[in-house]
């Protein structure tokens, strides 16, 4: 298929941040500029006499890039009116699905569609196969799952179909909170590459000339970028991406149960990923689901401030596709699109984290997607008899006392001890709230949540969470101040004896393993490692490196 080429030198473009100026600034403000020979229906070009309108310019680029009529188009976006009636009088068959311009820098979540066109949403078009030769998107890319998009382009052209965007994404993600809106163009590439697009002409038609100080600021500063892509549709991938939600149950289900040896019972899926609680990637082939890459949320104190993270589960590839460990296998495209999309500055989460087997981790650290920044350990006590102690007592919290104020109240106080002793590291928030949907709250394992308190005065000295199973008593999780350990490792203790356990143990990250140092107990490594991302930009190894909090209860599978 052969493709005219562009005749004009660098041209102006339509943005969506100049357009949403001029509507908040009026008809006014565009005359004047007009009058100065500033603007005509759009940016200034770069002769002031020969002014050039938006609709003329994306109409002159895109016909450089188009094959010749007839062929299909599809138009997403703001602007495409006059585009389109232009398309259609050179004999083009167009469908467009328009996106409303709004006084705002938000996306838009209402699509209109042309009176010939029924579609509602890119994403609700039925899957017709080849059932367009151009796939064109401006000013709309942003309010698209970039997934969602490109599997929309596999589904819709065929092989050499064309894909064309014009649109601002950002360039770079600095340190700071996360940065809804645009896509980063370098995420956004190399998606395309991954899902079996081809690049084959990038222009940059940021003019900083005509934006208004804001977005000014914004390109000079190289925040953000507004291009021009034209990608073409190679063969279809072997393995296809796509996001998870409940309607994959079934077969996500499957998967663990052929990956893992046990069943995962829906409940437990809804706990873990369900009201927003986790996201998953899956790799597709031929119609079926091969592999899983899945992530819980968690709120957590980094270095004393509020941050969000995201825990790493449910990592499985269908034992037939194993052999391929490389950048172009199942598990490679899944972890990096997850970290590209999810993780890092500016992303949804700052952090991730994990507890990969040996083997799962030495696979990652050699395709660069995970670095080492902690181990596990355990540690292990004889326990003792039932003798009661004399300064402290110990009370069980079930569903019932868990409606009691005093008792969120006593918790979230041991969390604010705890979060002051750990203000120099990262853990995970363990307030009451969080509590009682780990531990209560959990659709199939059984948790005894017991308060430590002191019997004159009633001060909550901690908080011990523990699991009884066939090898002993295990401290799942612990909430107090660090100088509190010893107690709660006593009082454990004594439950495990009371309730003819041959032992207890606690797992819990290896650098801070000296908090125990004066229980007694006995430690082992574990071959759990933990790991921190390094495939996408956020925070260094070096700054993470032993500096986790992380016991069992932090586990989504004990």
């Amino acid at each position: 298929m052969k493709f005219k080429q562009p005749s004009l030198e660098r041209l102006p473009f339509t943005d969506r941040a100049l357009t949403h100026s001029m509507a908040a600034h009026g008809h006014n403000v565009l005359q004047q500029e007009r009058q100065k020979n500033h603007l005509s229906d759009g940016p200034i070009q770069q002769k002031k006499t020969n002014l050039v309108t938006p609709q003329q310019y994306s109409t002159t680029l895109l016909m450089g890039r188009l094959p010749a009529p007839p062929c299909r188009i599809l138009g997403v976006g703001t602007g495409l009116t006059a585009i389109c009636a232009s398309l259609d009088q050179k004999g083009y068959q167009v469908c467009s699905l328009l996106q409303e311009e709004q006084n705002t820098d938000q996306p838009n979540d209402r699509i209109e569609a042309q009176p010939r066109d029924a579609f509602q949403r890119l994403e609700d078009l039925a899957a017709v196969r080849n059932n367009f030769d151009v796939l064109l998107f401006q000013e709309s890319v942003r309010a698209i799952e970039p997934l969602s998009l490109f599997n929309k382009g596999l589904d819709l052209l065929p092989v050499g179909g064309s894909l064309l965007i014009m649109d601002e994404f950002s360039s770079c993600r600095q340190p700071g909170p996360f940065q809804a809106g645009l896509h980063l163009l370098e995420d956004f590439l190399a998606l395309a590459k991954r899902m079996g697009f081809e690049l084959v002409e990038q222009l940059d038609l940021s003019v900083r000339e005509t934006l208004v100080p804001d977005h000014q600021e914004k390109y000079e500063s190289g925040q953000s970028c507004y291009v021009f892509l034209y990608f073409v549709k190679q063969q279809l991938p072997t393995w296809r991406l796509q996001l998870l939600g409940e309607n994959h149950i079934p077969d996500m289900l499957v998967l663990f149960e052929q990956t893992f040896g046990h069943s995962m019972s829906p409940a437990m899926w809804r706990w873990k990923y369900g009201a927003g609680r986790g996201h998953a990637i899956g790799a597709w082939r031929e119609g079926r689901l091969i592999a899983h890459y899945g992530g819980m949320v968690r709120k957590i104190l980094y270095f004393g401030q509020p941050q969000t993270a995201v825990q790493i589960g449910d990592v499985m590839v269908d034992k037939a596709e194993r052999g391929t460990l490389t950048k172009k296998g199942p598990f490679f495209l899944m972890a990096a699109t997850f970290l590209e999309r999810y993780i890092g500055y500016g992303k949804p989460y700052l952090l991730g984290f994990g507890f990969p087997n040996e083997r799962a981790m030495k696979v990652a650290e050699r395709l660069h997607l995970y670095a080492e920044v902690g181990r596990m350990v355990e540690l292990e006590w004889p326990p003792l008899a039932k003798t009661p102690h004399w300064q402290t007592r110990l009370q069980v919290i079930d569903k019932a006392s868990a409606e009691q104020t005093w008792v969120a109240t006593a918790i979230d106080q041991c969390w604010r001890d705890m979060s002051v002793s750990l203000r120099e590291g990262i853990v995970g928030i363990r307030d009451w709230r969080y509590l009682q949907k780990r531990y209560l709250h959990h659709p199939h394992h059984q948790y005894q949540v017991v308060l430590v308190i002191n019997r004159f005065g009633g001060k909550v000295r901690g908080v011990i969470v523990l699991r009884h199973h066939a090898e002993g008593c295990e401290i799942i999780d612990l909430v107090s101040s660090l100088g509190e350990i010893p107690l709660l490792v006593m009082h454990a203790r004594r439950i495990a004896g009371m309730s003819n356990q041959r032992r207890l143990s606690c797992q819990i990250t290896e650098n801070f393993a000296a908090s125990f140092a004066t229980t007694g107990g006995t430690q082992r490594a574990l071959p759990i490692r933990i790991p921190t991302n390094v495939w996408s930009r956020g925070p260094a190894a070096e700054e993470i490196r032993h500096q986790w909090w992380l016991m069992s209860g932090d586990m989504d599978f004990r």
